[in-house]
């Protein structure tokens, strides 16, 4: 049996690209490649673990993240198989940081500033629709970095039900998404708004900007395919690297951002 071109790579453990993220982009290319093509299976964590010398988690994570850009379907006791295009073209206005930066050809990182669980505000309760008495929230900040400068001031609340095993710990090494994806939370459409805004003294500091730089203060509500909100996340970006293209066709309208190389 010919070996699966995924196992034919290589990962490399003195870069600074986290593993799952160059796992991510192994599968990745060879999607573009075309070596590998819809419905194809993809090797399992077992052969990938054995391969590269990784955990059970990394091989989770990477398989997390392709499956929330729609590359990927996982299918109970058979693995996981190349997507159909229609499926990618579903799923990838689904916002993960991540592939977003990935796929410009630059790379993601993020510094965790706070991490806690609240007592939501009545705010929170009700942009995230929570009811009952266990309705307490994590709320965590992080830094999202591009090649390594600040680029994203971002907070964001999820509801501690839908995961309540998270340390700060374990944040600060996985992508909550992928972890999501494992216990059967899925992103299935967002809504976004978008506001102009002058950042603050100390926003300015964190992003390396001047103080009165101009920003982008961005409101996100994420839904699962049922229609459970289980992200709230607001966001402050640098306007001088980001970019808004907006399109408008006979279907509506659709628009893409980009970032700006230094």
């Amino acid at each position: 049996m010919e070996k699966n071109p995924i196992l034919l790579s290589t990962l490399s453990m003195d870069s600074d690209i986290p593993l799952y993220s160059q796992l991510v982009s192994i599968v990745k290319r060879n999607i573009s490649a075309g070596t590998l093509a819809t419905g194809d299976l993809l090797p399992s964590e077992a052969e990938l673990c054995k391969t590269f010398d990784i955990s059970r988690s990394t091989v989770r994570q990477a398989i997390g993240a392709l499956e929330s850009e729609g590359l990927v379907v996982r299918k109970q006791g058979r693995g996981t198989f190349v997507a159909e295009p229609k499926v990618r073209r579903k799923t990838e206005m689904v916002y993960s940081f991540t592939s977003e930066i990935s796929s410009m050809g630059m790379t993601p990182s993020s510094t965790l500033i706070e991490f806690e669980v609240i007592e939501p505000t009545p705010d929170i309760v009700k942009v995230l629709e929570l009811s009952g008495t266990d309705s307490k929230v994590y709320r965590f900040v992080r830094i999202r970095h591009v090649d390594g400068e600040p680029l994203i001031l971002e907070t964001s609340f999820y509801p501690q039900y839908i995961y309540p095993k998270l340390t700060k710990e374990l944040l600060q090494t996985h992508s909550f998404y992928s972890l999501l994806y494992e216990v059967g939370v899925i992103p299935a459409n967002a809504v976004d708004s978008y506001e102009a805004v002058i950042m603050s003294r100390k926003e300015a500091e964190m992003l390396g900007c001047k103080t009165g730089s101009c920003g982008f203060f961005v409101q996100r509500r994420t839904y699962t395919e049922g229609g459970m909100v289980y992200e709230f996340t607001q966001s402050l970006m640098r306007a001088d690297r980001v970019k808004l293209d907006v399109f408008l066709h006979k279907d509506g309208v659709s628009f893409t951002r980009s970032v700006d190389k230094n």
